[in-house]
């Protein structure tokens, strides 16, 4: 939502269930450069979910009406994916034109001021040659207009391609696909198979157009479930989260991107991937942040040559340094790091409970006060550490001191505050002890987090601000 807002200038974003919907006139170049989506579509329909108490037979045809009920909807959004489509591909056809022509121009506006220096040259020597003289201007009038007629040319068959574009939806030979996904209720009803093959006989009675399941000019999604049901149309074949500048993938490049976005990096900054595996999380920082200094460190020498691979790929060798070191034994100094991003690791091998403490108390030494951590957290870190409040702190007891303004905030990573960026002393006098069991929130305060899908698993993006130093 905020990425659609700050680069699209979008208007009615709404966010439902894991997508959000919103209008926009940006032209498909700003389309694709969207981050945080993995597609892009089109929307034709957007409703309220099918009702999955009723037969096989009511919503058969519940599902039919998706498409009997407004057909001029459908054949609106074809039209308007039709026309930006094939007029993207006019404009980068007219921009090489353009180019070739503007080169041409040049060549031509060369050889013609060579010419009238040599002329003046000559009549300068020979005045009797005045009748060459205006031959050649004449030749060189004829050239220009030439070039007029040309680009006069061009522009009359560049219009006439935008009326054929335009009047497309009319044509009977379009093929398509069917995507379907099912979830919640909806599910248990129908498979994803059947739903498409209701919907695809439904398309081929009204409109005339004909199955292709293996490359279809037009893909059609379908999502059911208990929220709503929806119909778009991709914009594009190649998914937006499969980037052309990454030889070889790690973490999702949207959920790298995101944890950048929400690390709120800023030129001159001193950046920090103590985990960084393949890259992926400084190669989306590097792309979006170029002016900042970017560490990567990882003790696997598979991974670091994967990600000096995806460096040199992108083009972005020169903007990150790798570091083959631990990541609880950083060669770096206290306080010496703006922003920390890093995936935690989720595998059997990673010891949560001595690990994850080791880790982020390195990271919390080497973060200098008012710095950042964007961490992503598997639902078993994020379950250990919210949980750190309840074996740890002794709510009921009169020393607690649960009434200390943020002690709740700073240990509930889901819930999102204005807490204050300071501690009293006093306080942290009191529950050093208390500080230093429940570690490593001794100075990390949580300011958000998301929950976020990882394909089989889920996870959390959270995010920390460092409150005071930490003494490490």
């Amino acid at each position: 939502m905020r990425e659609v807002r700050a680069r699209l200038a979008a208007t009615e974003v709404e966010y439902i269930s894991g997508k959000v919907f919103f209008t926009t006139c940006s032209d498909l170049n700003m389309l694709k450069k969207l981050k945080s989506a993995e597609r892009l579509f089109l929307l034709i329909k957007k409703q309220f979910p099918l009702i999955s108490s009723v037969s096989k037979g009511k919503l058969f045809n519940e599902m039919q009406r998706l498409i009997n009920e407004d057909p001029g909807s459908w054949l609106n959004a074809i039209s308007i994916w039709k026309n930006l489509l094939e007029l993207d591909a006019k404009k980068e056809k007219l921009s090489q034109r353009d180019d070739n022509q503007l080169k041409r121009k040049v060549g031509e506006n060369e050889i013609i001021i060579a010419k009238k220096l040599k002329i003046e040259q000559m009549q300068k020597i020979e005045e009797n040659r005045d009748c060459q003289l205006e031959k050649q201007i004449e030749e060189e009038t004829l050239e220009q207009r030439d070039v007029t007629t040309k680009s006069e040319n061009f522009q009359e068959e560049f219009q006439n391609d935008i009326e054929k574009a335009i009047d497309t939806h009319n044509q009977k030979d379009l093929t398509f696909r069917v995507s379907c996904r099912c979830s919640g209720t909806i599910r248990k009803a129908f498979t994803a198979q059947e739903v498409g093959k209701v919907i695809g006989i439904a398309i081929m009675k009204h409109f005339g157009w004909k199955a292709d399941l293996r490359n279809p000019k037009l893909e059609i999604f379908i999502h059911l479930n208990d929220v709503y049901s929806v119909v778009g149309i991709p914009m594009f074949r190649v998914p937006l989260a499969s980037r052309a500048y990454i030889k070889t993938a790690g973490l999702r490049s949207t959920i790298a991107w995101a944890m950048a976005s929400l690390a709120d990096i800023k030129a001159g900054a001193f950046v920090l991937d103590p985990m960084c595996g393949l890259g992926t999380i400084l190669l989306e920082a590097a792309k979006e942040w170029p002016d900042v200094y970017y560490v990567g460190a990882d003790v696997s020498d598979s991974q670091l040559l994967g990600t000096w691979d995806n460096l040199k790929a992108a083009g972005l060798e020169d903007k990150i340094e790798l570091l083959k070191v631990s990541v609880i034994e950083l060669p770096l100094p206290s306080e010496s790091v703006d922003i920390i991003i890093s995936d935690i690791p989720f595998g059997k091998k990673f010891k949560l409970g001595r690990d994850i403490k080791s880790i982020l108390q390195e990271m919390e030494r080497v973060l200098h006060v008012g710095g950042t951590i964007v961490l992503l957290l598997s639902e078993d870190h994020h379950r250990r550490l919210t949980d750190c409040k309840e074996s740890s702190i002794p709510f009921n007891s009169k020393d607690s001191h649960t009434d200390e303004p943020g002690i709740k905030k700073c240990l509930n990573p889901e819930e999102k505050t204005g807490a204050s960026k300071t501690v009293s002393t006093s306080f942290e006098a009191r529950n050093h002890e208390f500080l230093d069991r429940m570690s490593p929130f001794g100075s990390l305060l949580p300011v958000e987090c998301y929950k976020v899908s990882l394909g089989k698993t889920d996870a959390f993006i959270c995010k920390y601000k460092k409150s005071h130093s930490s003494g490490l």
